[in-house]
């Protein structure tokens, strides 16, 4: 079990919840444990991680791994963080 940590503007997605445990062995198959709603906000139409998502595993984003493919193991945290953009 890995738990989906949510930042307050995803947690409406979630029930509310600020975090959601799935069972998953990678990255991809933790998205897509996750209902729907909140499973379109992270990922695009092809189910890439979107440009303004970010993804953590123990603080390394996931695209420094191996994306999606990036294996998780029990007990691991997935942090979920959206872009900052301003001016």
């Amino acid at each position: 079990m890995i738990a989906v940590r949510l930042p307050t503007v995803l947690r409406p997605f979630a029930g509310g919840a600020e975090r959601v445990e799935v069972e998953a062995r990678t990255v991809a198959e933790a998205f897509a444990a996750l209902d729907a709603p909140l499973r379109r906000r992270l990922t695009d139409e092809q189910g890439a991680v979107r440009r303004h998502v970010n993804v953590y595993l123990r603080d390394e984003n996931i695209r420094d791994l191996d994306g999606l493919g990036t294996q998780v193991r029990d007990g691991d945290e997935l942090l979920i963080l959206p872009s900052v953009a301003g001016g």
